[in-house]
């Protein structure tokens, strides 16, 4: 009995110093936590959805979760290096208005003379555990000193596989303004990110820059934490209109109602950025299903879809190339066109309807 009381002893102190380790970040305190309990979504010592979400699918459980995920499904994870095209990004013309998706909800765009980066994880892994969690082979051809100084860091919440303790380290140097929701700041700060770079806001908040620049903080139907307590600081979309383009950033979102709200207040969309990866129908309230991102492009009057969250992690119990032919599946009877750029390859946004070649099908002819 002795024996086991040091250990759990022992367990229980190594995870409270683990979890009290940089990469997990900050909870927002003094000022910051005054300015987030007077939002209108903070209500009970936590965010809310602006719709009843569950974390899990009525009559599901945690244990029934467990249980797939460790046991009774493998994932087809990918058995040959993903393909990809590396795109030198610091040496792009800045009048060129591209985006280049880097792998699940990693992406660059250079946009009106700006680059923007949103969501960058960069360090191999998704997961305070360097050994867990880690990106496919030939996923991860950027790293952060290929990277230019960037105008717009968008955060879109505070999860491993989006916001990413190394990564942002070593990027800070590069960074002018981050836009994210309320509260992630503290994690911020706490690595050393001057606070006046920072700004955080509500849903429906927006931030006006010049040159035309205007970006709004918008709904998303998830979750936030990095440890065990849970929605401390705020999940959120954005809209992203310069004097030429206007793009929907989606971040992670279950469907719901918001793409509609938010389709009727800033659209139409040039761009939707949704996600599309880490389903399952355990959780089908905090990512969507497929299908449910052509409804949400349709939602927010969007002509183009990238799909993201896919392609280089293994957080859901599906295949990994699922997401990508499934949604490519639904596109071809659908009139919103769905690009499947590979990582590191140009998305002009002077061609209306580029094309790409179906990279995760090897034996696949170009379409």
């Amino acid at each position: 009995m002795l024996g086991l009381l040091i250990i759990s002893i022992t367990i229980g102190v190594g995870t409270l110093l683990f979890l009290n380790t940089e990469r997990f970040g900050k909870h927002p305190s003094a000022g910051r936590l005054v300015k987030i309990e007077q939002s209108p979504n903070f209500k009970n010592g936590s965010f809310q959805n602006l719709n009843h979400t569950p974390m899990l699918t009525e009559g599901v459980g945690y244990g029934k979760v467990m249980y797939e995920f460790f046991f009774s499904s493998k994932p087809k994870e990918p058995k040959i290096k993903i393909p990809s095209v590396k795109t030198d990004l610091k040496t792009m013309d800045i009048t060129e208005n591209v985006l280049i998706w880097m792998g699940h909800s990693s992406y660059f765009i250079q946009l009106d003379g700006k680059r923007i980066l949103v969501d960058p994880v960069l360090s191999g892994n998704a997961s305070p555990l360097s050994f867990t969690t880690k990106a496919y082979k030939g996923t991860d051809i950027y790293t952060t000193d290929d990277l230019p100084e960037i105008d717009f860091l968008f955060l879109s919440h505070d999860h491993w596989d989006h916001m990413d303790y190394k990564t942002l380290k070593k990027l800070k140097p590069k960074i002018n303004k981050v836009i994210t929701g309320l509260g992630n700041g503290a994690h911020l700060e706490h690595w050393g990110f001057d606070p006046h770079n920072i700004l955080e806001g509500d849903w429906y908040d927006a931030f006006s820059f010049k040159n035309g620049f205007e970006i709004s903080i918008t709904p998303a139907r998830h979750f936030s934490g990095r440890g065990f307590a849970r929605a401390k600081t705020l999940w959120a979309s954005f809209v992203l209109k310069s004097p030429t383009t206007t793009i929907y950033i989606g971040g992670d979102s279950g469907y719901d109602t918001h793409f509609k709200d938010i389709g009727d207040k800033y659209g139409p969309f040039d761009l939707a950025i949704l996600e599309n990866g880490q389903y399952d129908k355990n959780w089908k309230y905090i990512h969507m299903l497929p299908g449910e991102q052509l409804k949400a492009a349709n939602d927010l009057g969007a002509e183009l879809v990238l799909p993201v969250h896919s392609g280089k992690f293994t957080l859901a119990n599906h295949d990994w190339d699922e997401p990508f032919n499934k949604i490519t599946n639904q596109a071809n009877s659908s009139k919103i066109k769905v690009i499947t750029p590979m990582i590191g390859e140009k998305v002009s946004f002077k061609d209306n309807l580029p094309r790409f070649k179906p990279w995760w099908n090897p034996t696949a002819t170009q379409k």
